[in-house]
């Protein structure tokens, strides 16, 4: 259910804003939104697994913070990462 070494490793590249970059929200947001479509698929098979869907409902909300600081102090940003998510 979780990202791989090697999708994490392949995401932080394509999102990062520079060399060994895994901390800013870009890399983050993209980080989530991976591990909330794994997630997602998950609970379409295993409808009644509770303790995973909490888990999921806080990676959203974590997410849609980080989306929400990224709108407002670096518009731009958030423009550029929200087309390369189609989100």
């Amino acid at each position: 259910m979780s990202l791989t070494k090697d999708q994490k490793e392949e995401t932080v590249k394509k999102f990062a804003l520079h060399e060994g970059d895994t901390g800013s929200p870009e890399v983050q947001i993209a980080l989530l939104t991976k591990q909330i479509e794994e997630l997602s698929e998950h609970l379409k098979k295993h409808k009644k697994d509770n303790h995973s869907r909490r888990g999921l409902l806080n990676m959203v909300g974590k997410r849609r913070r980080l989306i929400q600081y990224l709108k407002v102090n670096e518009p731009e940003r958030h423009k550029e990462l929200a087309k390369k998510l189609k989100i």
